[in-house]
């Protein structure tokens, strides 16, 4: 019998050799294909403008060595005469390897899903939801080295029932004493991802309005009109009813005038048409309809319609200025007069002395009083 044909542990020195050889030649073919295929695909990256490639040169460059090593050595086993449990325990640690390998990957999609979201989002100058999003991967992450970690013991032979029923208690108990801060957060997600409105968006929460300055983990800031700051609790801001103006495309403008009752009726029918022909002379202005809409108490009021093509605030005070101006000027032109509040009240009285009886040669007389 010669040296290497002396068995240890079931094999051969021979087949030990031809075991190890194998292994290491493995692991050397793995860093060989590791370094080559991170070169050509990471060149490729840098020639395209696509996300995917850079995705898979980081997903090669975040495959580590223990995992080749732990992958050479288990094909090397496969030509080796193992005991039972020698074999058992070489097939848990290529599972957890590959457990943990694997998380090492999600994470990497996790992270390279965050970087094109900031990237995109520097590229609308909306940075204020990248904390959200970050804290969005931060919590998959955890998420996932937590099933790793649980699959891992499960893999050793501890008994995970128990500690996972015990998670799930204490995760219960946790749920509910931080579930402000828990709505608060799952609500930040909900409108960064679902985006009712974005920074720099002027908004209506029931009855204050503000200009969106900040939206964080726990708290939407709003900028008000008169300069204070108005802070909002995600949850609660989801719960209201909110009106966001910087979506609008349009601003319909209503407004209503009154004229005297003395006003003759031709000139009370050519009024619709001389507001019309003052709304279509504005540029940013597109007409709709102008009406007499009614007798009130003190005028005759007529109500007009146009939409404004833009939603910008100044504008709309610009051309209502200008319409309201040129209105004026010209009802002054056809002598037409605005109404004003005025009540008229007739009151009866005997014409002569006072105590005078009435008779057909001193009937009643009535006044008016304006």
């Amino acid at each position: 019998m010669t040296f290497f044909e002396r068995s240890f542990y079931h094999n051969t020195l021979k087949n030990w050799l031809i075991g190890l050889g194998i292994a290491f030649i493995a692991f050397l073919i793995l860093r060989l294909f590791k370094a080559v295929a991170h070169r050509k695909v990471k060149a490729f990256a840098e020639r395209t403008t696509t996300s995917l490639d850079d995705l898979a040169a980081g997903l090669i460059d975040r495959t580590k060595y223990f995992f080749l090593i732990l992958v050479a050595i288990y094909i090397g086993s496969l030509f080796l005469v193992l005991p039972g449990a020698v074999k058992l325990v070489v097939n848990k640690l290529m599972t957890i390897a590959l457990l943990v390998q694997g998380a090492l990957w999600g994470s990497t999609i996790f992270d390279h899903l965050v970087r094109r979201y900031q990237q995109r989002k520097k590229a609308e100058e909306d940075t204020a939801s990248l904390m959200t999003f970050a804290a969005l991967g931060f919590i998959l992450r955890l998420v996932l080295w937590s099933i790793v970690a649980i699959l891992a013991l499960d893999n050793l032979g501890v008994q995970v029932t128990a500690l996972v029923a015990g998670l799930g208690v204490g995760g219960i108990a946790i749920a509910l004493a931080v579930q402000n801060i828990l709505g608060d957060l799952f609500a930040s997600m909900s409108i960064v991802l679902d985006k009712p409105f974005v920074i720099g968006d002027f908004i209506i929460v029931d009855n204050l309005t503000g200009t969106v300055e900040h939206i964080g983990l726990k708290t939407t800031r709003l900028r008000s009109l008169n300069g204070e700051q108005l802070v909002f609790a995600n949850s609660d801001l989801l719960k209201s009813r909110i009106k966001n103006y910087q979506r609008m495309e349009e601003r319909r403008v209503v407004f209503t005038m009154g004229v005297v009752y003395q006003t003759p009726a031709e000139k009370l029918a050519a009024i619709p048409h001389l507001i019309q022909d003052i709304i279509e002379s504005q540029e940013l202005a597109r007409f709709d309809r102008s009406h007499f809409k009614e007798f009130g108490d003190f005028a005759l009021v007529f109500e007009s319609v146009y939409f404004l093509k833009t939603p910008d605030y100044g504008a709309y005070m610009d051309t209502q200025q200008a319409i309201n101006l040129a209105i004026f000027n010209r009802f002054q032109k056809e002598g037409i007069e605005f109404a004003y509040p005025t009540q008229t009240i007739f009151v009866d009285r005997e014409d002569g002395l006072p105590g005078l009886p009435r008779s057909k040669n001193n009937p009643p007389k009535r006044e008016r009083f304006e």
